[in-house]
């Protein structure tokens, strides 16, 4: 098939291709031109209803026009002269609409694009039809298209000009038909003075031309007659408007009652079609109608992520919209309806998101500088530190000049230093408030310390309870430290915690990781703020090493500088704050100013501030960190874990590998004098305190037996407990316990001096515990003093702490005796196991050898025992040593036999020796009920004393001479008691017997000795007799050695 053929059907059916794919939908709606009538429908039918508009009866009536082969009819049914193709006007082309078909210019649709490429349409572009249909066409192509085109032109010349000569004379007519008539109504009522002149040539008129109006010809009188007023106003002239004045009124008035009759109507119509058109179009953009309201209400619940596709949405459709103006303007076409209306909408669409999006932004910026979290808050932690990247996130996606990421990292350097600063400074005022208050107190009563000291347990798998450390307030005082130590320096929860994790999050955003899951933004224009400068990372280490040398000097100063004296800080208003930024212009400004922290708890009045602490010359008055009155077993045991906190806070913070700021290294060295000062004023003060405690430790004594060691009483044990206890802490402190991440340890080793600090104060400690108990035993209650509240004598029992102990455990300590005996046994325990078992510990403990002081610690117990020792026997030695000598000076010592023949030997022992016997019988029970284990040591050291006295007796000078029955009776008495004592002879007494044997010897004649001689089997079975005669009544000196050795275990 040919061009022109497939031209020739294309405008036959108008048609825009040969196969078309659907039915065009302008053919569905039958024009008035193609109506028909169709033949009437059969009675017995019911007449077809059609659904017809309301406003049909105000629709155009049938148009009369016919069709013009191939011209066009737009949508709205608008006939144009227009073709919907032609053949090309140079003659290389049949159709000009397939040559731009080819050329992929798309005109079936765009009519106007299209008539601009048509010779037939007014719109008609030369420049345009010959880029793009002759854009491959060479010049001589061109020059021989003009001449078709000339040739085209001429011949449609040739016939107009034969159509004009076939045709003059009635274009003759009709043009003079034309000048008449415009002239007579130019002419018509306007007065003129002179008559018009004849036209030449003048033809007559035609009947059928305005043949209701008079003839003109009676104008041609001389004078020319008055106008009527009728055709003045209808004259063609500018005083009557051109004919149309006349007529002016009644139109208007015609066009004012058709307004009112059917304005509304037409109004109607076009509500409808307008409302139908809007509806068509909100359907079409309903997506871009809801985005506003979606941002609106996902900002109002805070869901970020609808946010981002919400704003991704109208960001597509703004492109659309701005793609479609981009290409109208490189075409240089103008815009369709539709697409103007979709441009507008989008615009409003766009100008609405884009403030709600800004609004958003500055709301976040204040929100991203103002989230802080801390472990401390209610909340997981997860949600809790996701929130700030939450906040980044949603701000690079939607696109911010400034770097969220930089924003918040200086936002939360500015609101850690603030943190530090703050708790440090209301922390320090509110210790130091506490620690006048107690200063200002009552000092504690020995009862109390009494109470604190025996609170310790003196087994080892029982850990004593702070609480019963010491007083109350002192408790409180040490908490409060504690608490602040922990606020400051714990890894879970604390400023340390804070600071760690702020710079490890600074490092991974440094590092790239943190960024990873980070949005870009529209096209990447985010991006540029994933990556922090050389300049942030060096002022990021600046900022952490800041806050690290915040942290430790708050620390050092709190131990190393004496308490302060200004409290008024705790009383004045936290300082105000930056406000938050109101634009995401200016993040960086505001990102300094953190918000207000929240006021730390007061607990104090400030009408009742109490006074400075008085100057007493204590030892606890130089030291800000140490209550007053403070005992040194809750010191060490609250500074021992103060100390682990600050040593681990120190490898932590050193495990940060901040560089110094000026290139200095690393803050090590810092570090270091911070744990060594906090370590040497620590030591100090419990030392201080051990020392004034131990010049009370005698209150342990409560003259009560020990339960497992039923000998002594809880001295020694109670004793042991407490200085384990304060060896142990001493050590924590000594030698922190913090674990280290990094090679380089920030906890060194304690220094000598610290060492010997210790060292001395633990060999002081125990020789002032030790004098102490000599001085309990020797004087009693007076040794405590007037403020130790007794209700007898005891030292002794706490009614109130003791009710319900067992009666059997406590002694009588109004006897100096029983207290002389169990300080003995007491000291003897001290000998045996608790001073080599705390020199032991300490040595384990502090890695030293004590032999120094091990040689004068036993040295200076041995002193002790033996004063303690002679103290108890002394009085009984004395009393022994008189009553035999009153029994040998008497005049009835050693009489003579009775009957002549009677034995010298027959006779009794002296009545001093039972005195003696009774008195060491005494004795005996005494120990041996009170401390058995010193019994055989007691009895032995009086068998000494006593065979003492008898050799100084016998020796003396009122003993000149001794006869036969004074040497008979001596030997007896002495004899007697040695066999009585048997079990309690040392060497010493064996030796001091045989001396008296000699002094006797010495003081008596040879016939004494002779008859001596032969007396002594007599005298052996008077001592036989005699030991079995009072084997009753000394039964206790006639124990075996079995037994002795097992009281002595």
């Amino acid at each position: 098939m040919s061009s022109s053929i497939e031209t020739e059907i294309l405008n036959k059916y108008n048609l825009t291709t040969l196969y078309p794919a659907a039915w065009p939908e302008e053919k569905d709606a039958a024009d008035e031109d193609e109506e028909f009538e169709q033949p009437a429908p059969k009675a017995t039918q019911k007449p077809i209803r059609r659904s017809q508009s309301r406003y049909s009866v105000l629709e155009p009536g049938r148009r009369l026009s016919r069709h013009i082969p191939g011209a066009e009819r737009s949508k709205d049914g608008v006939e144009t002269l227009v073709q919907k193709d032609e053949q090309d006007p140079l003659g290389m082309y049949p159709s000009v609409v397939q040559v731009l078909r080819a050329k992929n210019v798309q005109v079936e649709d765009d009519i106007k694009l299209r008539n601009r490429f048509l010779l037939s349409s007014t719109t008609f572009s030369p420049s345009l039809f010959l880029s793009q249909v002759h854009n491959e066409a060479s010049t001589d192509a061109l020059l021989s298209g003009l001449d078709f085109l000339s040739r085209s032109i001429e011949k449609k010349s040739a016939s107009l000009k034969v159509l004009v000569e076939s045709n003059f004379d009635r274009f003759v007519g009709a043009k003079a038909t034309i000048d008449r008539v415009y002239n007579e109504m130019r002419a018509q009522g306007k007065e003129s003075l002179e008559p018009p002149r004849a036209m030449p040539n003048n033809r007559a008129r035609s009947r059928s031309s305005f043949s209701g109006r008079k003839s003109s010809a009676n104008l041609s009188a001389g004078i020319v007659e008055a106008v009527p007023p009728e055709k003045k106003k209808n004259a063609l002239v500018k005083e009557s408007e051109y004919g149309v004045h006349g007529i002016k009124v009644p139109l208007t008035e015609v066009a004012v009652k058709a307004e009112e009759v059917w304005g509304p109507a037409l109004n109607g119509r076009e509500r409808e079609e307008t409302l139908k058109s809007i509806l068509e179009s909100v359907e079409h953009h309903r997506g871009m109608f809801e985005v506003g309201s979606a941002i609106q209400e996902a900002i109002r619940h805070k869901d970020h992520e609808t946010i981002t596709e919400e704003y991704k949405r109208a960001r597509k459709y703004a492109d659309e919209a701005r793609y479609i103006v981009e290409q109208a303007t490189s075409a240089q076409t103008s815009l369709t309806d539709t697409e103007v209306h979709q441009v507008i909408v989008t615009a409003r669409m766009w100008s609405d998101v884009e403030r709600q999006v800004e609004l958003f932004k500055r709301d976040a910026w204040k929100r991203l500088t103002a989230t802080h979290f801390t472990q401390l808050q209610t909340g997981s932690e997860e949600s809790k530190s996701d929130e700030y990247l939450s906040l980044i996130s949603i701000l690079l996606e939607l696109g911010v000049e400034e770097n969220p990421i930089w924003a918040w990292l200086l936002s939360r350097y500015e609101h850690l230093k603030l943190h530090i600063n703050t708790t440090c400074q209301r922390a320090v005022i509110e210790i130091e408030i506490l620690r006048r208050h107690l200063s200002n107190g009552e000092k504690p009563s020995l009862r109390l310390l009494q109470k604190h000291l025996r609170s310790v347990p003196t087994s080892g798998n029982i850990s004593a309870e702070p609480s019963k450390l010491d007083t109350p307030k002192v408790i409180e005082f040490w908490e409060h430290v504690h608490a602040l130590m922990n606020t400051l320096l714990s890894t879970k929860g604390g400023l340390l915690a804070e600071l760690i994790e702020y710079w490890e999050i600074a490092q991974s955003f440094l590092s790239g990781r943190a960024q990873r899951n980070l949005p870009t933004g529209y096209h990447g224009q985010s991006s540029v703020h994933h990556r922090l400068s050389s300049e942030n990372k060096a002022e990021l280490e600046r900022g952490t090493a800041e806050l690290i040398n915040i942290l430790r000097d708050h620390l050092f100063s709190f131990f190393a500088d004496p308490p302060i004296e200004d409290v008024s800080l705790l009383f004045s208003p936290l300082p105000p704050t930056s406000p938050t930024p109101t634009t995401p212009r200016t993040p960086l400004s505001a990102a300094l100013s953190p918000m207000p922290q929240s006021a730390t708890r007061s607990r104090f009045d400030p009408s009742k501030v109490p006074p400075p602490s008085p100057r007493r010359g204590e030892t606890w008055e130089k030291y800000a960190f140490w209550p007053p009155y403070s005992n040194a077993l809750s010191g060490s045991h609250y500074l021992s874990k103060t100390l682990v906190l600050i040593g681990t806070a120190a490898n932590e913070l050193a495990s940060l590998e901040v560089p110094e700021p000026g290139g200095g290294g690393r803050i090590d060295e810092a570090l270091r004098m911070l744990v060594g000062g906090v370590r040497e004023r620590s030591v100090q003060a419990v030392c201080a305190a051990w020392n004034t405690d131990a010049e009370k430790l005698k209150v342990l004594e409560d003259w009560t037996r020990n339960v497992d060691r039923k000998d002594t009483t809880n001295l020694p044990q109670r004793f042991l407990a407490v200085q384990s206890f304060l060896l142990n802490n001493l050590q924590k402190i000594l030698y922190v316990e913090a674990s280290s991440k990094t090679k380089i340890d920030i906890v060194v080793p304690p220094s000598n001096k610290l060492l010997q600090m210790v060292r001395s104060q633990f060999v002081t400690s125990l020789y002032r515990t030790l004098s102490g108990m000599v001085e309990c035993a020797e004087r009693g209650r007076k040794a405590l003093g007037d403020e130790f509240e007794v209700k007898s004598d005891d030292l002794t029992i706490d009614e109130q702490n003791d009710h319900g102990a067992n009666e059997w455990g406590r002694v009588d300590a109004n006897k100096k005796s029983i207290r002389l005996l169990l300080t003995l046994a007491n000291m003897s325990a001290f000998q045996s196991e608790i001073t080599p078992t705390l020199l032991n510990l300490f040595e384990t403990l502090f890695s030293v050898q004590l032999t120094d002081e091990t040689n004068r610690i036993r040295d200076v117990l041995s002193q002790l025992d033996s004063q303690l020792f002679r103290s108890y026997t002394r009085p009984h030695a004395t009393k022994i040593h008189s009553t035999i000598e009153s029994g040998i000076f008497s005049p009835a010592w050693a009489p003579r036999p009775d009957a002549p023949d009677r034995s010298v030997a027959d006779r009794e022992p002296s009545p001093y020796v039972f005195t003696v016997l009774l008195d060491l019988v005494i004795v005996h029970t005494e120990s041996s009920t009170t401390s058995a284990p010193l019994t055989p040591r007691i009895l032995r050291a009086l068998f000494e004393s006593t065979t003492s006295s008898l050799i100084q007796t016998f020796q003396s000078d009122r003993l000149p001479t001794v006869s036969l029955p004074q040497l008979m009776q001596a030997t007896l008495d002495v004899e007697f008691m040695a066999q009585t004592l048997a079990t309690y002879t040392t060497e010493q007494a064996s030796q001091i017997q045989t001396d008296i044997y000699q002094v006797l010897d010495q003081k008596t004649d040879n016939a004494a000795r002779v008859r001596l001689q032969d007396e002594l089997g007599n005298l052996r079975v008077v001592l036989k007799r005699l030991r079995e005669g009072t084997k009753v009544q000394f039964a206790c000196f006639r124990r075996g050695n079995a037994s002795i050795q097992a009281d002595l275990s």
